[in-house]
């Protein structure tokens, strides 16, 4: 009878102990995909400035160009404000390489001017005025 008692007694402590293992790596594994989480939110740096442009079409080539640079995670531009909002993570690229991208596509930034031969290959409505304001406040 005392082997029985002391059998069930170690089998029920194996059991515990198990399930307090699998307990612990689950906790383990959920620190860390939160901790990865928070990484990433925390790499992402923000910023904007100004780009001249004029209509959806031009907020289109814009955005796709922002976002084509490697560690660009979002840009959005405003059509009225003529300013670019975007989010990128600081150890794969750099505000300048966003500019350089952007004025590629024939867009002047505050930093760098729109390359000549893109914006001559604009559509018509997105020839924007060269001397147009540009990060404006719009009421």
């Amino acid at each position: 009878m005392k082997r029985v008692i002391l059998s069930v007694a170690v089998v029920a402590a194996m059991g515990l102990t198990s399930c307090k293992d699998e307990a612990k790596k689950e906790v383990e594994t959920t620190v860390t995909e939160v901790s990865s989480e928070v990484s990433k939110e925390i790499a992402l740096a923000e910023m904007s400035f100004g780009v001249r442009g004029n209509c959806g079409m031009c907020k289109t080539t814009i955005e796709k160009a922002a976002n084509s640079v490697e560690g660009v995670a979002e840009a959005n531009w405003d059509v009225d404000k003529k300013k670019v909002e975007v989010s990128f993570d600081e150890t794969k690229t750099d505000v300048m390489s966003i500019h350089k991208a952007i004025a590629a596509s024939g867009y002047d930034t505050e930093k760098v001017a729109g390359d000549l031969e893109a914006y001559k290959n604009l559509p018509g409505c997105c020839k924007y005025d060269h001397e147009m304001e540009m990060n404006q406040q719009v009421k």
